[in-house]
């Protein structure tokens, strides 16, 4: 993607004495104003973003945020959302607004429109906010008396009177906060450069740029329906997206990634390639594997049960639904219920009267494997010397997406975790988590994955269990073990399950988007809530601790992201169709039936086309279908016992003896080589 700076630490911290703007402490020391390592905003030592007008009240020290950090670019994006929602109101008179804040690589803002925002109109407006943009407006913060004076000035903007009314019950963790915050209630004012007044104001809480000269490059991208608040019983409005960089470079870098991104879509590859497909008499979110997919999916499974098997693991199967209690001891169903499907009532009996003798039981669709995993571990006594038990299972789990966020296989609402849950003792747990994280890596590897962080997701106090020196400890060892696995690592504050902290691997694709792979997960809570227990070498019984681990995340997912790593074109080793037989005429395809037979007998998947295409179009056909060896056979081919080899680079080796060709295209499948096959590589291994 766009290779800019992730952190806002480009430049060291400076003191600013109380009654002093921070752009006027910061003017001596001679920072940038244009540019992607523009100054756009400030850091306090609380780590709260201010703006360069902001004025401390005592003397503080400050940390310049450049434009190409992601907190810079979350400044840029929040503030050109507010030049698109002030173009709305110039060209579309009488739109009132809903709230606009900066996401990933973008923002969007919402309105309340008489008609949907058509092209032509996204057209126009992104020539009005150039205008805007180009004008120099200084954005100004400015503080509400109080409520009422904010209610009585935002009257006419019932969705923004709602917010100020609501001030006190808005989640601070919601796209609403960005308009009231906590604490003061505060506006920014877009003043004009040259006469110093009003040009438009909006409900916000900030920080902004100085001027909206500090845009320097956006873009419009699309826009649809949404509702307030997300709620479809709420008011229909209108959202338009854009993105906002810190140089044009970087946004024409993230356009080509996107464009490149809709060529690789999963969804439209796994409709071309006869992969997989989404029945609608099946239901949203549930994916069916064709054939061709599920080749693919064998191979990724096979494979990583041999690395299982190597690794020590014991294979274990478990249902796909079972009683409620199960999720109530385990506190799914008081942290997890909004995430599972609704519940059926079973085993129920009646009388002839049809009166109930004995009442039903709530049975779910699981969501997680590891409940199960844990009734394995405890149906017998277990002695330390069993420990680490290592429980693995393709587990297939139920989870209640909202329609909204069903993605193809990336999000779906039923899929195969390669799941694994360890047992082990104190002594052993952080070697076995080096293990673990060193397993996970190597295997991610083995399938062309090679580019990767750590994310380390910590404890949200509003939801999670046990005490706070089992979270301490827990997060300290995970700490350790990352920072020693030598990967960097980014913190995520709140973002664990609510029974401990967890390493996410974060894995980088072909064309460097950041998809979240494995999860190390370290639990001492589960184990106390199934009582779970192991026999110590002084004969004394003691509560195993247990670390969740999914390698894949989900099979589905997986898949869908190779897919698109790979733009369809996968390993020899995963390819459904991995060499076929292209003869120049009719006649020549005996010999390479023979050739193909071979290759079969290795476990290769060969064919020949004895379609009655002509060749150049069956070369056509298999370099779409993605088919890696393509074999050619003409007189002069048969002549010397030989073939030609065509790959999809459009690369070509003529004149490769039958019995090298075989050893060549098994030795290519064997080492599971995971690049393409192309006339330089194969010249280099002749």
């Amino acid at each position: 993607m766009v290779n800019a700076t992730s952190t806002d630490s480009l430049y060291s911290s400076f003191p600013v004495p109380a009654g002093t703007s921070v752009g006027a402490a910061m003017r001596e020391l001679e920072l940038p104003n244009k540019g992607p390592d523009a100054v756009v905003c400030v850091r306090d030592l609380t780590g709260a973003l201010k703006d360069l007008a902001h004025v401390p009240d005592t003397d503080e020290e400050f940390t310049p945020v450049a434009a190409s950090s992601e907190a810079g670019r979350s400044v840029i994006r929040h503030s050109c959302a507010h030049v698109l929602a002030q173009a709305v109101q110039v060209e579309f008179p009488g739109t009132n607004l809903g709230i606009g804040p900066a996401v990933e690589n973008g923002f969007y803002y919402d309105f309340q429109v008489a008609e949907p925002f058509t092209p032509e109109d996204l057209k126009t407006l992104e020539r009005r906010m150039k205008k805007i943009i180009k004008s120099g407006q200084r954005f100004q913060r400015r503080v509400y008396e109080s409520v009422e004076a904010a209610a009585e000035e935002l009257k006419n903007e019932p969705f923004k009177l709602e917010l100020v009314q609501d001030k006190s019950s808005v989640d601070p963790d919601s796209d609403e906060a960005t308009e009231v915050g906590a604490g003061e209630l505060t506006a920014y004012d877009n003043l004009n450069p040259r006469t110093n007044e009003v040009e438009w104001s909006d409900l916000c809480r900030g920080p902004h740029l100085p001027t909206t000269r500090y845009i320097p490059a956006f873009a419009l991208t699309r826009s649809s329906a949404s509702y307030w608040r997300g709620d479809q019983a709420n008011a229909d409005l209108q959202r338009i997206y854009g993105t906002a960089w810190e140089s044009k470079e970087a946004l024409e870098d993230y356009q080509h990634m996107l464009a490149e991104a809709e060529k690789r879509d999963h969804r439209r590859l796994g409709t071309e390639l006869d992969l997989f497909s989404f029945p609608d008499e099946i239901g949203s979110g549930f994916p069916v594997f064709h054939p061709n997919g599920g080749i693919i999916r064998n191979e990724m499974e096979e494979h990583s049960r041999r690395r299982h098997i190597e690794a020590g693991y014991s294979f274990v199967n478990t249902p796909h639904i079972t009683k409620g209690d199960l999720f109530q001891k385990s506190g799914h169903l008081d942290f997890y219920a909004d995430g599972m499907f609704p519940p059926m009532q079973l085993d129920a009996e009646h009388d002839e009267e049809g009166n109930v003798t004995k009442p039903g039981q709530d049975y779910y669709a699981k969501p997680m494997n590891c409940p199960m995993h844990n009734l394995i571990f405890g149906s017998r006594g277990r002695s330390y010397r069993e420990l680490p038990l290592r429980l693995f299972e393709f587990g297939t789990v139920y989870r209640y997406e909202k329609s909204g966020v069903i993605h193809g296989l990336t999000r779906a609402r039923g899929f195969t975790q390669d799941d694994a849950h360890i047992y082990c003792t104190e002594d052993q747990l952080e070697q076995e988590l080096t293990t673990v994280l060193d397993f996970v890596i190597s295997l991610l590897k083995d399938y062309g994955l090679d580019d990767f962080y750590l994310e380390l997701s910590t404890r949200d106090p509003k939801k999670s269990v046990g005490s706070d020196e089992i979270w301490e400890r827990s997060t300290d060892i995970l700490q350790r073990v990352a920072d020693s696995s030598g990967l960097s690592l980014v913190p995520d504050p709140e973002g664990a399950a609510f029974y401990g902290p967890k390493i996410s691997v974060q894995a980088r694709d072909a064309i460097g988007r950041t998809w979240q792979m494995s999860t190390v997960q370290l639990d001492f809570n589960l184990p106390d809530r199934f009582n779970l227990e192991y026999t110590a070498s002084d004969g004394t019984k003691q509560r195993p601790i247990m670390i969740h681990r999914a390698l894949f995340g989900s099979i589905e997912r997986f898949f869908g992201v190779l897919l698109e790593h790979y733009a369809g074109a996968f390993p020899v080793w995963l390819a459904p169709h991995q060499v076929v037989g292209i003869p120049v005429a009719e006649n020549f395809a005996p010999h390479l039936v023979e050739l193909t037979t071979e290759l079969r007998k290795r476990g290769i998947r060969a064919e020949v086309d004895t379609s009655d295409d002509r060749m150049q179009k069956k070369i056509r056909n298999h370099t779409t279908g993605k088919v890696p060896f393509m074999l050619l056979a003409g007189a002069r081919d048969v002549e010397a016992n030989a073939v030609s080899f065509r790959f999809l680079d459009g690369t070509q080796v003529n004149g490769v003896p039958v019995a090298e060709a075989v050893e060549l295209i098994s030795a290519w499948v064997a080492e599971r080589i995971n690049v393409q096959p192309s006339e330089v590589a194969i010249e280099q291994r002749r």
